[in-house]
């Protein structure tokens, strides 16, 4: 018989605000970096650095990824959640679209919103799988999707190309993971295959509200990033205007009033 997905008595994951906190300060400083490149022309060599670019910026975007899907384990209503999320992911698409930079046409807000919406209308399906082997399907999937979005299926020596129509027959496919050749996005966080570790956090979310984990995952250790943990949607949704106008500041009087070639 599957095991229970609601049984157990909710507990607050602390450590999971931490990490949810350490990704999010992470994600800000990668996109200042990427801001003071993009916006304001200024050199940064260490940026394009293929440990940067190929592990560390996927490895803690995915770590808040996963860790939003566990819990949405604690959320009574992840389709108004979900809607709410992705509404403000189009607000981002909307501010970056008039700003002189690359568009930001599928972040990790639209994907975070579309996974909510996902999770809460498949919910019935998901719970029929026991939570041990629910985590495992998803969690191999994703790795089996990683590449999906360069036309990509599995990973040596188990890899397939997928169909070249698959990505040039719409323009409209790219929130699917599906994008054509010439598509850009400042922030590129596709269903595939980021939603199946979404997903696969469900899982991890059921064993948290039953009281499974590990006892140091329920006992805090630093309040400040738990506080950032908890404000992460926020400081999501407005650190992109707020560096841009801090970093044009810095950038004007870096050149103009101190004359530093940067």
């Amino acid at each position: 018989m599957p095991q229970s997905h609601s049984a157990g008595k909710p507990g607050r994951v602390l450590l999971f605000d931490e990490l949810r906190g350490l990704s999010i300060l992470l994600v800000v400083i990668y996109h200042g970096a990427f801001d003071l490149i993009a916006v304001y022309g200024v050199r940064i060599p260490i940026f394009d650095a293929p440990l940067l670019q190929k592990f560390l910026q996927p490895l803690f975007a995915g770590l808040f990824v996963f860790i939003s899907g566990a819990v949405s384990r604690y959320s009574r209503s992840n389709l108004r959640r979900g809607l709410a999320c992705f509404a403000c992911g189009l607000l981002i698409t909307l501010v970056t679209g008039l700003l002189p930079m690359v568009p930001d046409r599928f972040g990790i807000l639209h994907l975070l919103g579309a996974s909510m919406v996902l999770f809460a209308l498949l919910r019935p399906l998901l719970d029929r799988l026991p939570t041990a082997a629910g985590f495992l399907v998803f969690f191999t999937l994703f790795f089996f999707c990683r590449r999906v979005p360069d036309g990509v299926f599995g990973f040596p020596p188990l890899a397939a190309q997928l169909p070249e129509s698959w990505y040039t027959a719409s323009p409209w496919l790219f929130p699917l993971g599906f994008p054509q050749p010439w598509f850009e996005s400042a922030d590129y966080f596709p269903i595939l295959p980021w939603t199946l570790l979404f997903f696969a956090g469900s899982y991890l979310g059921v064993w948290a509200r039953a009281g499974r984990l590990p006892s140091f995952c329920y006992r805090g250790r630093l309040p400040a990033l738990q506080t950032v943990g908890r404000k992460s949607l926020w400081i999501y949704l407005l650190h992109q205007p707020v560096l841009v106008l801090l970093l044009g500041a810095f950038v004007w009087l870096a050149r103009g009033v101190l004359g530093l070639p940067i």
